[in-house]
């Protein structure tokens, strides 16, 4: 391939108009190997397709991008720091954002090698457009920018470099362009700080974090929401949470839910403070954190019952996550009925509403019900059959209706409710209680769909992992889920047919 490849560069460098031999050597170089264009195409060559960028072609501009692309990809990135820093900086001037978006993804290439990203740090003007590109109104392009600069920043040197020198005064001087700018970089920041205690000290010392930390409480309700997720980013690195407590935010988080009560707006802010306490009863203990903060879940509560498109979807997924872990279904149990008149209200969802509603509804309650055997205590089985049965006057019915409905989605998420309470021996009762269950359970012709047939084979293996099924289930049946499993998820009985050939 290499022969070609010359001769399309020789026409393409004589043609004042190379489209055609451009889609030629785009073809010829998605056809060689890496490691011949390596040796193919480097230098001159090069500069001839980096050339070819300064048109108003936009054709011409996305084909070159595509050869640039991958011929690029099979340099070496000290390679191209070291010959290519013009093109570089060309590149994140350049009228057209997919041009943008090809020479930061190479710039991130170089800053992710060790001698490539000391090359990127003596390139002041490079890093500066970097920081630039945040600004550019396309997402991706700012996405790629902001994931370079991450990148540099794994390094002391690199740390040095973004918040020791004029880049922190390029970093300021591009927030001021807009609110959406300004929490791109917080965005960035944040991402920075979570590393490391030590970079988030160097971010703590740009006066960045400080600045972010008090749109929490600004006149700008959106604004200030904003400011919420970008906090609730930061508390999900353990030195991002301490630093937040000794500041005082989590309890100036509580008051906010406390004051949004009595705020007609508050449904505009309040889905981010309860994202940020959701976020902790994951990565801390539930019990710590409710009882600290015993607001977070009375609101939680509330957003449940109430049917509002913008608080209740929240208010489900953060029980559910809160539902996942033994302490956190024992937080929800010692509420007593609070709880128990959220479940009801759940359980009305699933059946009446729309049916993205019904779905979260759906995964929330197959959280609150999973009880692996080896978490399996008296008092939590009590628990979980006490919340199954309370769903309704006949839960088994309601979940089995929503099975039978020609929704995948719903489908597939009744059958895990029925995968959570299938290794508990209460749940495995009501299973033989229920008239048609256990036929339906090993019935291969119900449900079409991989995704379905995993799902209901997911149901027998949970079945099939309590010592207490061969006893419940009765020695027959068991034996029966066994060639379930044994069959796999996507076995097909073989039907015989008789040909009678010639027959009238």
């Amino acid at each position: 391939m290499a022969a070609p490849i010359e001769r399309l560069l020789n026409e393409i460098r004589e043609s004042e108009e190379p489209i055609e031999e451009l889609k030629t050597l785009r073809t010829a170089v998605f056809a060689t190997p890496a490691s011949g264009l390596r040796e193919t195409l480097s230098g001159a060559r090069l500069e001839v397709l980096f050339g070819l960028l300064s048109t108003n072609d936009k054709e011409q501009i996305e084909v070159c991008v595509e050869i640039l692309g991958h011929v690029l990809q099979a340099l070496e990135p000290v390679q191209l720091a070291q010959n290519y820093k013009t093109a570089l900086h060309n590149g994140l001037n350049h009228p057209d954002d997919s041009v943008k978006i090809l020479t930061l993804t190479q710039i991130g290439r170089v800053i992710g090698h060790a001698d490539g990203a000391t090359q990127m740090l003596n390139s002041s003007e490079i890093l500066r457009d970097v920081i630039q590109c945040i600004s550019i109104e396309r997402i991706a392009v700012a996405e790629k920018a902001i994931a370079a600069l991450r990148m540099l920043s794994n390094t002391k040197v690199g740390l040095d470099a973004l918040f020791r020198s004029d880049l922190l005064n390029k970093l300021k001087d591009v927030m001021s362009t807009s609110d959406i700018i300004r929490y791109r970089v917080y965005e960035l920041i944040v991402k920075v700080s979570g590393v490391s205690p030590v970079s988030l000290g160097y971010c703590v010392n740009s006066g960045l974090i400080s600045q972010m930390l008090e749109e929490l409480t600004g006149d700008d309700i959106l604004v200030r929401a904003t400011a919420m997720e970008m906090v609730t980013l930061l508390a999900e690195s353990q030195h991002g949470r301490q630093y937040l407590a000794q500041q005082g935010i989590m309890d100036k988080i509580s008051n906010m839910i406390i004051a949004a009560e009595s705020d007609p707006l508050s449904s505009l802010y309040l889905p981010a403070l309860v994202k940020f306490f959701g976020n902790l009863v994951i990565v801390d203990s539930p019990q710590q954190v409710c009882e600290k903060y015993p607001v977070f879940l009375e609101v939680v509560f509330s957003m449940a019952i109430k049917l509002d498109p913008t608080l209740t979807p929240i208010a489900v997924d953060t029980l559910g996550e809160l539902g996942k872990t033994v302490e956190g279904k024992q937080v929800l149990h010692k509420t007593g009925e609070k709880f128990v008149s959220v479940l009801k209200r759940i359980s009305k969802f699933v059946s009446d509403e729309a049916t993205e509603l019904r779905v979260r509804c759906l995964d929330t309650l197959a959280h609150l019900f999973t009880l692996p055997v080896e978490q399996q205590t008296d008092d939590l089985l009590l628990l979980t059959e006490s919340w199954f049965t309370g769903l309704s006057a006949q839960p088994m019915a309601m979940i089995r209706n929503v099975s039978t409905q020609p929704f995948p989605e719903l489908h597939c998420r009744a059958l895990k409710i029925f995968t959570a309470i299938g290794c508990q021996p209460w749940g495995q009762r009501l299973m033989m209680d229920t008239p048609g269950f256990v036929e339906w359970v090993m019935d291969r012709s119900v449900g079409k769909g991989k995704e379905v047939k995993d799902c209901k084979f997911a149901l027998v293996t949970s079945i099939l992992s309590s010592s207490s099924t061969k006893e419940i289930f009765g020695a027959q049946n068991y034996l029966k889920l066994r060639i379930y499993v044994q069959e796999g998820p996507y076995h097909v009985h073989a039907i015989s047919t008789v040909c009678t050939e010639g027959a009238d």
